[in-house]
């Protein structure tokens, strides 16, 4: 099987036209690239759905401990950003196919080929190594 390049504009704005984001890996601590990825997309006007078991609010938000627990509790959930290890991604994958999620984005430095596939198979659209913000900001201003 031959990997997509995953990095088509039309792509990126496909996923960034979904208003609601669940973030795995989501952290309380502002040091943290999570932290502030979600708190720019909140404040251009995105829902943030926290997706992070050591957490119980993050951003003024309920955190959920997966992300079925976050689809069924927040409503549906089509763009999945990932912020944790890659080898925790098959299994993030996995889950975002199981609540009909749409792309699975994972951030920068996070690659996991075997995740990608198993998303690509169910038919997500996979944006890899590339920041939420950044993306944004260069296409959006």
């Amino acid at each position: 099987m031959t990997l997509s390049p995953w990095q088509s504009d039309p792509d990126i704005k496909a996923a960034l036209s979904e208003k609601t984001i669940a973030v795995v890996g989501l952290s309380g601590n502002p040091a943290r690239p999570s932290h502030d990825v979600a708190k720019v997309m909140l404040q251009h006007g995105y829902t943030i759905v926290p997706v992070n078991p050591r957490e119980k609010r993050v951003l003024g938000v309920d955190c959920y401990p997966d992300l079925p627990t976050a689809a069924a509790e927040a409503g549906p959930l089509a763009l999945v950003n990932v912020f944790r290890e890659s080898s925790a991604v098959p299994a993030i994958a996995k889950e975002a196919v199981s609540i009909g999620a749409r792309f699975l984005w994972l951030q920068l430095g996070v690659f996991s080929p075997c995740g990608i596939r198993i998303a690509e198979a169910e038919g997500l659209t996979c944006i890899v190594d590339r920041c939420l913000k950044i993306e944004y900001r260069r296409l959006f201003g």
